[in-house]
């Protein structure tokens, strides 16, 4: 039996300088890997050499894939969906934090740059949906699109896989939620605002920093804050309910804007919001510190103490309920400060329900005419 590897907290590689465009440089092993291997002097300075060099951002290569299904069920009671879509694995924006790129080793591929720049593209996903939708036994229930990664990444501007799904939502009446960082979602509006408009549709915007320097580094590839705030806006205004995700929540990195991002979602006409602190599974625990290392070198030791201190001394705590929101003082002064200010902004005016009641399985495809009715 494979036992799952020990994961480096520091690359003993010497890293590139950050990539622009790219959440981290560092092609990290995977836990599942059965070898390693690690730079050496090799008495001609190529490790010297290899720092010197210049390292092009790697480009993005789309991986096809026909799946057999693509609803995936949920069971975990701090999740409030049953089903989740997500047309594709890996995803474009690099964000350093998100807690998907460690599924990437399970494809032998790194969570880090491979997660980034290897991206599976779901492409029989409305397909797999339709038959999904028409089989006697099934029955709606609550959806969620994008729950590990973002089904509107730039990819999805050639592919429109994410389209072709809510066109099968639509079609079917069926209800849905979704949770982006890009303003993708714009161009289906005349699917998802007619949804809307019978309760079928919420919408989550994620934002995380109103610094768009910051934004740069924390998620390369990912709409500019503004541009999600008249995202926002632009939902609201087509009658579609919309949310604000603040998440994740990094001690002494984003976390002193709290307040600020969700004044500016609500000025902007989202009528709910959520927030999660950090999360560090796995291979997202190395990848981050070296992000902060490479970026905040003078508070990643307080940025992880922090950290520890709402995970009971570890860097990541999975138990459910607990890995979502943290424990102790600091994480209760968190929660006290979300809750105060969704109730101040009205924030928490408005709990989007969506209608499971108007589902209609698609029609049964034609049958076959026998080869004597051809004329």
């Amino acid at each position: 039996m494979r036992h799952a590897r020990t994961i480096r907290l520091i690359p003993t590689d010497p890293l590139p300088d950050p990539l622009k465009g790219r959440g981290t440089p560092w092609s990290i092993e995977h836990r599942f890997s059965a070898q390693t291997g690690e730079a050496f002097d090799d008495g001609w300075g190529s490790l010297e050499q290899a720092v010197r060099e210049e390292h092009l951002p790697p480009e993005t290569q789309i991986i096809e894939e026909r799946v057999k299904s693509i609803l995936s069920s949920n069971d975990s009671p701090d999740v409030h969906f049953d089903l989740s879509i997500n047309p594709y694995r890996g995803c474009e924006h690099g964000c350093i934090y998100c807690f998907a790129r460690p599924t990437h080793s399970y494809l032998n591929m790194s969570p880090g740059l491979d997660f980034e720049t290897r991206i599976i593209a779901k492409v029989n996903a409305a397909q797999k949906l339709r038959e999904a939708f028409a089989r006697r036994n099934y029955r709606p229930l609550m959806l969620n699109i994008g729950s590990a990664t973002d089904a509107y990444q730039p990819i999805e501007r050639k592919l429109g896989i994410t389209r072709s799904v809510i066109e099968v939502l639509s079609e079917c009446r069926h209800p849905f939620s979704m949770v982006t960082k890009s303003s993708g979602i714009e161009r289906d509006l005349d699917l998802v605002a007619p949804m809307a408009a019978d309760g079928l549709v919420a919408v989550y915007l994620s934002i995380t920093s109103l610094d768009p320097q910051l934004a740069r580094i924390l998620e390369p590839r990912a709409a500019a804050p503004h541009r999600r705030l008249r995202t926002i806006e632009t939902l609201a205004k087509a009658g579609v309910p919309v949310g604000v995700s603040v998440s994740p929540v990094i001690p002494f990195i984003n976390e002193p804007e709290l307040e600020r991002i969700l004044e500016a979602a609500a000025g902007a006409g989202a009528s709910s919001a959520f927030s999660i602190v950090l999360r560090l599974p796995w291979e997202v625990n190395p990848l981050f510190q070296q992000w902060l290392q490479a970026h905040f070198p003078d508070r990643a030791a307080r940025v992880m103490a922090r950290v520890r201190e709402m995970r009971g001394g570890l860097d990541y705590d999975s138990r459910w309920g607990a890995r979502m929101k943290g424990e102790g003082v600091w994480a209760q002064l968190l929660q006290q400060r979300f809750t105060k200010a969704v109730a101040r902004l009205g924030l928490n005016r408005t709990r989007i329900e969506l209608d499971l009641t108007k589902f209609r399985p698609p029609p049964a495809p034609a049958a076959p005419r026998p080869q004597g009715e051809l004329f």
